[in-house]
């Protein structure tokens, strides 16, 4: 299936399931600084959601701003596109998540 495929989408235009939604996150993500970024945003993110649990609640507020800050600039500096979190949140979260398990499994180059 594509990113393109008319039966991936609903008739609202929006994917059906992440299934469908993954080929086209990884169009977004095509620029490796970019996935970088977003590699290194996400385990941020696992380790600050670890630390608000073990050390301080605090760490729990600053996981958002640490993952979406690096995802972000890969988009907006790095891909020049909008990130697919405004339309998809869940989507693209499970979309980084995955991206991240590729990434440190050797699927996807870093």
């Amino acid at each position: 299936m594509t990113a393109h495929d008319r039966t991936a989408k609903d008739p609202d235009g929006r994917y059906r399931s992440f299934a469908a939604f993954y080929p086209f996150y990884l169009t977004e993500h095509v620029n490796r600084t970019s996935r970088r970024l977003h590699v290194i945003g996400t385990t941020l993110v696992i380790a600050a959601v670890a630390c608000g649990f073990l050390v301080d609640w605090r760490f729990l507020v600053a996981a958002p701003l640490v993952g979406y800050g690096f995802a972000w600039v890969g988009h907006f500096v790095f891909e020049k596109n909008r990130p697919a979190t405004f339309k998809y949140p869940l989507y693209s979260l499970a979309g980084d998540f995955r991206l991240w398990f590729e990434v440190v499994t050797g699927k996807r180059p870093f």
